[in-house]
This record gives C-alpha cells, sequence and structure tokens, in this order.
C-alpha cells in the first residue's frame, strides 16, 4: 500500500467516524453548554492519556514551538465546537454540516486577510455558487430549520476556518496536544456560560463515547491521513462528513430537512465535488 493510499483510507475512515457527531449532540436532552463542559473534559483527557503513554516530552516541545499560536488555535477551535453543538441543537443537522462544508471560502479570505495569500479564481467561482447555496438555506426561516441554527453553523465555520489558517503557518505544533488543548478551551469556555453543569448517567454516557472516542480520535486520523495526500484530497474527502452526518440523524431519529436545506445544499454539495475534482485534476 502507497502512502497516497494509506493518507486516503486514514482520512476518510476519520471523516466517517467524525460523520457521527450530530447524531450524538442530537441524542442529548441537555443544553449546548453543559454537553460542551463534558465533552471538554473527555476531549482533554482522553488526548492527554495517549500524550502520557506515547509523547511524554510534549510540555517542552509545546512551548518551544508557536505557543501563543497554539494557545489561540485551541480557543478558537473550542469556541467553534460549542457554535457546532448550539447550532445542532438549534437547526437540523443537514443545514449545519451543508453550511460548514462552505469553509473553503473563509479559508480562503482569512488566509488572504492575514498572510496576503491570493485567492485563486476557481475558490472566487466556487465561492459565487456556495453562496447562493447558502442564501437559499438562510431564507429558511419558519420550516425546521431555524435563523438563528444556521448564523451558529456559520460562526462556526468562520472560526474553525480562522483556526485551521493558523495551523498551516504553524506545521510543528503537535495536533494531539492541540486537540487536547482544544478540550481544555472548550471545558472553561462552557464552564462559565453554562447555568448548569448538572447532568444524568445517560446524558454523561453519550458526552463521554462522543468526547473519549469519537470526536479525539477521529481528529487525530484526519491529521495523520493529510500527512500524506494534499488538500484538495481533504477537501474531497470530507465530503462524506457532509452527506453522511444527516443520512445518520434521518435513519435514527427520522429529521428530514426542509426544501430550501434540499436545494441550497444540492448546490454547495456540487460546487464543493466539482471544485475539488478540478483541483486534482490541475494538479
Amino acid at each position: 500500500m502507497n502512502n497516497n493510499t494509506k493518507g486516503i483510507l486514514i482520512t476518510a475512515l476519520g471523516v466517517l467516524i467524525m460523520s457521527f457527531e450530530s447524531l450524538f449532540i442530537k441524542l442529548t436532552s441537555i443544553s449546548p453548554f453543559t454537553f460542551s463542559f463534558y465533552l471538554g473534559i473527555c476531549m482533554f483527557l482522553s488526548m492527554m492519556i495517549t500524550l502520557l503513554i506515547k509523547q511524554r516530552d510534549i510540555v517542552r516541545e509545546v512551548t518551544k514551538t508557536s505557543f501563543y499560536i497554539f494557545i489561540l488555535c485551541g480557543i478558537l477551535m473550542g469556541s467553534a465546537n460549542i457554535f457546532f453543538i448550539w447550532a445542532i441543537k438549534s437547526t437540523t443537522a443537514a443545514n449545519v454540516v451543508l453550511i460548514i462544508g462552505t469553509g473553503a471560502l473563509f479559508t480562503s479570505f482569512f488566509s488572504y486577510l492575514f498572510y496576503k495569500e491570493r485567492i485563486k479564481i476557481n475558490v472566487l467561482i466556487a465561492s459565487f455558487f456556495m453562496i447562493i447555496g447558502l442564501l437559499i438555506i438562510f431564507n429558511d426561516k419558519i420550516g425546521v430549520g431555524s435563523l438563528k441554527g444556521n448564523l451558529l453553523a456559520l460562526l462556526c465555520t468562520m472560526t474553525f476556518s480562522l483556526s485551521f489558517v493558523f495551523m498551516a503557518k504553524h506545521t510543528k505544533i503537535n495536533r494531539i496536544a492541540l486537540t487536547a488543548m482544544t478540550g481544555m478551551a472548550l471545558a472553561i469556555i462552557a464552564y462559565f456560560v453554562s447555568d448548569t453543569i448538572r447532568i444524568d448517567f445517560y446524558n454523561l454516557s453519550v458526552v463521554a463515547v462522543m468526547g473519549l472516542i469519537i470526536t479525539p480520535f477521529s481528529r487525530v486520523l484526519i491529521f495523520n491521513g493529510t500527512k500524506f495526500i494534499n488538500a484538495s484530497e481533504v477537501s474531497l474527502l470530507l465530503i462524506i462528513e457532509t452527506v453522511m452526518g444527516p443520512i445518520w440523524v434521518w435513519m435514527i431519529l427520522k429529521e428530514v430537512p426542509s426544501s430550501y436545506t434540499f436545494v441550497g445544499g444540492s448546490i454547495i454539495l456540487l460546487t464543493l465535488i466539482v471544485n475539488s475534482m478540478y483541483i486534482m485534476k490541475k494538479e
């Protein structure tokens, strides 16, 4: 098995595991902040145990390589997770993952804003169609999807895209340590904005499975897989989450997206596929 095939398989597995997150959030009855608090603790514990077993000198490594960017990315990703959980609890899973699928648009914008990287013509064309898809989804104010949830999904996309831009410029930052830092930031932010952190056994068990296994290890698989494949292949594989996330929710909870989501989502999904295949062909 060559490195490219290995990278595709590892990344695809990570994205597939990540696609279950929307379902697990929907399965709970607690507030998004209580969910975020316990999720952050579980993510932190899971990754710290992994680091202590495999990389005990990580503290020294973190303090030497872009420490302030490490902290900033952890806070940004922690905030993005809160927006994601809040959005999933406020609107349909389909709305959220489709809006998050437009992340390339914001990544290109922030790359230009902070590092003056030229925005390519194919990104501008794709952005035009993505914005049309977003406008159609946001037009659904009365149906299943809510305007509040759509706005939260947009905030999640922007926050995560900004952290991704910084991470791409600081490749020496340990990704497992960063996932642990994300969990810590997530728990701290959620603790101060949550009305209560009381939780029953059922909800705690759902959060624990997601926080100890699904979220941290899907991220680690994706981060490791991207060492062997290019950005366009990663973008194409991330569509797995865009498609499968709503399917899991529909299969288990019978949540059916509105007609606006089907139309706007189809435009976004088709744009993502065409743009990713264009980049792969060009490369």
